[in-house]
């Protein structure tokens, strides 16, 4: 760890460049910095109308940070004179290095020239545009930059990227949202996100931090932030990109960074308690509701409005979610519906009509009775005038606002009031609700993101920390790649103390029947050598004697090298899919969903990384559609799941000692039979790399 103090709160500050230097004073100026600033330039006397120096010998002082906008070459000049006179750090804003077109030579080379300049120096980037710490005044952007200087004694959000117009497009956002802090990391040549949200969240000023990733740049560094974050009561959310091919193509050309393969992705900003988002509308408010009212204990909401038509929007925006708006009863029901009177259904979302508009006293008494139920959040729906300058709100609108503010107040309980339409919240009535305690929140769809983000962080918090990634098994695939066949997989798997059932192989008809006798009836027969067994008819399954398997091992003989014979599994109830993958920068990935031929036109899975506990493989098998299968759907007899949570497990182990190995491995299905009958694996293909390959001969 680098100590960022310097860079990310200067006293002093130095500016290399011409054009887009003066840019950087300039609205540095304009931001109220109070430090020092000094222009360097080889050949003008002044930049921004600040005196210039001619070189880092001709600063007056060692500056605590400094913003170098020339060309690469020079770049690796400045910061090597830098470090030299002890700097604090550089942001580098010339791209042309690692993250150059196929890492052409030049890019490559000045990279590790860049580095090696820089020596214990933290510098940020290349290829980005820098900092604006709105908290202190320091600048460091080379461009117009948006939002507002945070006043003195105030709090808000950090906002770390490696895109700079990312990070660009949400400082100028007019949504509510106080920042303290912008950095951009560019292609983090020496120093990551993590790193730099690490070195922010010790900031008694920053009240959450939203990460814009493109690629991971230390699995552990993202370990240490979470847990940090954790410590300190600061939630953390992510937008992460990389869900498309030309996303990931994209990500490697702008900042060489490898963006790994979402799932996985998604799997790891979960195990940390890192909520997600896919938005930058989603990310402000996200943001915004963490810095106002913190993470929230779950997932149950209310929502109020005086039209059915909002009522039935706002309920629809929460379908297939975990963030919902449970039903009301007893007594609860009974209190609203006293406030409303008889002629108002009473539900949540709760329309309660516009009867009651301007009437203070009813519509305090209405929201009073609705957020009394005990909600993990409460929402208002209310769309105000455009046009503030036009004249004092009108009375109906303040009563809302009030009574709102009254209902929250009593019960001692969170919310928002939410602009069905973004834009119908002008500056002017944002700033009355925010000085009341409530959320202004732009957006039905985004505020349900921002709730359902707030409370993944607030449920997760409550659990103990996941355990560090096993990146045993991280890096690229190897070319030399050899699969086995099914019998030599399970071999290995039996081996391993994995419940598979008993088989044999055969290399004649005659074998087959043989082995068939010994198992015992009735049997299942296959074709070895082949992938995707079903698609090709190289399976039989239900042989009951003696014919049965001659006619079957006469039929598949010749589809495939020999044949397999083995128990037949029954009194099964439903069928997994267990499947590990190598990812490049996780390592071993799992896959745990539904089974069987339909796994592709179900997509009923979940992603897991390694090491996971029993834990983790219940809940993930919890979450799935399936489940109500296995807990015995319709008076269907129940599946044996501690069985099956117990082969997961026992398959993830092995998958952990053979991590330097293992390429792919890919079990469907794993057959769940009735309660007490346990979990059997039917079929599996095993991919090893070079080194196993050699092994084997």
């Amino acid at each position: 760890m680098r100590k960022l103090e310097q860079i990310l709160r200067p006293k002093s500050i130095a500016v290399f460049g011409g054009r887009q230097a003066a840019t950087v004073i300039r609205e540095t100026i304009k931001l109220g910095y109070s430090g020092e600033i000094w222009p360097v330039h080889p050949t003008k006397n002044e930049v921004a109308g600040l005196k210039a120096y001619r070189s880092v010998a001709d600063l007056p002082g060692t500056p605590d940070a400094a913003w170098i906008g020339v060309n690469r070459h020079i770049t690796v000049e400045v910061v090597k004179a830098l470090a030299e006179r002890g700097a604090g750090g550089a942001i580098c804003f010339a791209s042309g290095f690692l993250e150059t077109a196929s890492f052409e030579d030049v890019g490559k080379r000045l990279h590790a020239e860049l580095l090696a300049a820089a020596g214990e120096m933290p510098i940020i980037g290349p290829n980005c545009n820098g900092i604006v710490n709105y908290a202190d005044g320091a600048l460091f952007w080379p461009d117009q930059v948006g939002g507002v200087r945070l006043p003195e004694g105030s709090r808000g959000v950090a906002i770390i990227a490696q895109s700079s117009a990312v990070v660009h497009a949400i400082m100028m956002q007019k949504r509510g949202l106080p920042i303290a802090y912008v950095v951009t990391a560019g292609n983090q040549a020496q120093i990551g996100l993590s790193e730099i949200a690490l070195g922010l969240i010790e900031d008694d000023r920053v009240t959450a931090l939203g990460l814009y990733i493109e690629g991971f740049d230390s699995i552990a560094g993202y370990e240490r932030l979470a847990a940090r974050a954790r410590e300190l009561k600061k939630p953390l959310i992510a937008m992460k990109v990389g869900r498309s091919e030309q996303a990931q193509h994209a990500t490697i050309s702008h900042t060489a960074s490898l963006a790994g393969s979402d799932a996985a992705s998604g799997a790891f900003l979960k195990r940390l308690g890192i909520a997600r988002v896919d938005s930058f509308t989603s990310f402000i408010e996200t943001l915004k509701l963490l810095h106002m009212s913190g993470p929230l204990p779950g997932f149950q909401l209310s929502s109020m409005s005086y039209s059915g038509g909002i009522a039935s929007v706002v309920a629809d925006a929460a379908v297939g979610r975990r963030t919902h708006f449970p039903r009301l009863s007893g007594e609860h029901l009974a209190r609203i519906q006293s406030a409303v009177g008889p002629l108002v259904t009473v539900a949540n979302p709760l329309d309660f009509q516009n009867y009651v508009w301007g009437n203070e006293p009813a519509v305090t008494e209405i929201l009073t009775a609705m957020v009394s139920g005990g909600f993990d959040f409460n929402t208002l729906v209310l769309d105000f005038p455009q046009s503030p300058e036009s004249g004092p709100l009108n009375d109906g609108y303040l009563v809302l606002v009030r009574a709102f503010e009254v209902a929250l107040r009593i019960h001692g309980a969170k919310g928002a009031i939410v602009s069905g339409m973004p834009e119908n919240m002008p500056e002017q009535y944002r700033a009355e609700i925010v000085e009341r305690g409530i959320v202004p929140m732009f957006g039905i769809a985004e505020t349900i993101d921002a709730a359902e983000a707030a409370a993944f962080i607030g449920t997760t918090w409550r659990e103990p920390f996941s355990q560090p990634v096993d990146t045993a098994a991280a890096g690229a695939s190897r070319g030399g790649r050899i699969t086995l066949d099914e019998g030599q997989a399970k071999a290995k798997l039996v081996a391993a103390g994995l419940p598979v059932p008993e088989g044999k192989r055969a290399r004649t008809v005659e074998e087959a029947v043989v082995a068939a006798q010994s198992l015992g009836f009735p049997v299942a027969m296959k074709a070895l050598g082949v992938a995707h067994k079903s698609e090709v008819g190289a399976v039989r399954l239900n042989l009951k004697d003696a014919q049965a398997v001659e006619c079957a091992a006469r039929d598949l003989s010749h589809l495939g090298s020999e044949l397999y014979v083995e128990r037949m599994v029954s009194d099964a109830v439903a069928e997994l899919i267990v499947g590990f993958t190598r990812d490049p920068i996780f390592g071993a990935v799992m896959t745990l969903g539904a089974g069987g031929v339909l796994v592709e036109l179900l997509r009923d899975t979940t992603t897991l990384l390694l090491p996971v506990t029993r834990e983790d493989i219940e809940a993930a098998v919890l979450g799935l559609k399936l489940y109500p299968l296995l807990n015995g759907y319709r008076g269907r007899h129940k599946a044996d799941i501690a069985a099956a949570i117990d082969a997961i497990a026992g398959i993830a182990q092995f998958v952990q000692k053979h991590a330097g190995e293992l390429e792919e491995l890919d079990i469907n299905p794993l057959i769940v039979c009735a309660e007490g009958q346990g979990a059997w694996i039917a079929d599996a293909l095993l991919v090893l790399g070079r080194e196993e390959q050699k092994t084997n001969g």
